[in-house]
């Protein structure tokens, strides 16, 4: 699963993307390039069972993020800029709301709603053009030829193009399973999830969770597959340059339990419908990143596809029983570790064992 960060110039995106992967890169302005890189899914969870197991390794899930250029009308009509957007799975949109005498916003002031809006109607409007350009495709070959898929898909792309005139980005329309397989291929921006990521100023560091209640209740109420978090990215800069030890008190010095990123990586992962199931033993604990809904025998496909196909059980038990059970003898003989089939439903936080053939 991969999410491109993107967003104006000056709002300290490629920055949060730096602290977030560790990819480091001169700042061009106005670059044209994209950059990749990895950042793990904090788990307490998983930290808990390594100290439990002690073992070799621990491996935690991770999320990819692209680091994309400016956006701009420019950077929408460059066919490069526009399939690295498509081939993501979700936006995380940084919208400034620091104020700073030494870096100026593109658009004179510093207005986060009206720089939301404005990106999101880039967004719509090349998605308008793609559904414009196939309507038309579609209508001459219905002249020539018979075929009740293209009919439904005509159909389709007539709702899509109705609910952009009204001026709603894609992701606001409800489909069913046999439609979201026939648009898929369009890959359409603005029907992407879409993470806000509100960059406030240090001296608003205290409010960051009152900023995201005032967006999650005022401009971003009732929108589908949105979601919001605050970071300050100057906090975030210095906390990384931090030993881990001190972080927690340099946080607590702003009144701050968590790290903003580390949130912003878990909203990102939720956003995207993942959740993660865990691996546990004395060679290694592991976050495995799945789909919510999955079925146990899908979950074991994501370790080896050989574990998928000769599936046969898993064992199952809560992450937290285990640990307050001792580990895996404790649970067997209390009773926590259950015997589940292929169709079983993982939760997040199960702890899997599979057996195979």
């Amino acid at each position: 699963m991969k999410t491109a960060i993107i967003g104006l110039p000056m709002t300290g995106k490629t920055s949060l993307f730096t602290i977030l992967t560790g990819v480091h890169q001169e700042t061009r302005i106005g670059s044209t390039s994209a950059r990749t890189g990895i950042a793990r899914v904090p788990d307490t969870r998983l930290e808990a069972l390594g100290k439990l197991f002690e073992p070799p390794k621990v491996t935690h899930a991770t999320v990819e993020y692209v680091d994309m250029p400016s956006i701009s009308k420019e950077t929408l009509r460059d066919a490069g800029s526009i399939a690295s957007l498509r081939n993501v799975d979700a936006f995380a949109h940084v919208l400034r709301l620091f104020a700073s005498d030494t870096i100026p916003h593109e658009k004179g002031s510093v207005d986060p709603v009206r720089d939301m809006e404005d990106l999101e109607t880039e967004l719509v409007l090349n998605d308008f053009a793609v559904l414009e350009k196939r309507l038309e495709r579609l209508e001459k070959d219905r002249k020539k030829i018979k075929n009740p898929e293209l009919d439904r898909e005509y159909d389709l792309l007539v709702k899509c193009k109705a609910t952009i005139e009204a001026n709603q980005p894609l992701r606001e329309l409800k489909l069913d399973a046999d439609d979201e397989k026939r648009i898929r291929g369009f890959q359409f921006l603005s029907q992407k999830p879409m993470l806000y990521v509100l960059n406030i100023g240090e001296e608003e560091a205290g409010r960051l969770h009152k900023r995201e209640e005032e967006y999650r209740n005022g401009p971003l109420a009732g929108r589908a597959h949105t979601a919001v978090t605050a970071v300050c990215g100057k906090i975030e800069a210095e906390l990384a340059e931090l030993p881990r030890g001190e972080q927690l008190e340099y946080l607590a010095s702003y009144g701050l339990g968590e790290a903003g990123l580390e949130r912003l990586i878990s909203a990102t992962y939720s956003l995207l419908g993942l959740m993660s199931f865990l691996t546990a033993g004395e060679d290694e604990c592991r976050a495995w990143t799945i789909p919510m809904q999955s079925t146990a025998v899908k979950a074991a496909g994501a370790i080896h596809s050989d574990f998928e196909k000769k599936f046969i059980r898993a064992e199952v038990v809560n992450w937290k029983t285990l640990i307050d059970l001792g580990g895996y003898p404790g649970a067997r003989d209390k009773g926590q570790l259950r015997l589940e089939g292929k169709e079983y439903i993982v939760k997040d936080g199960d702890v899997l064992v599979i057996r195979h053939g």
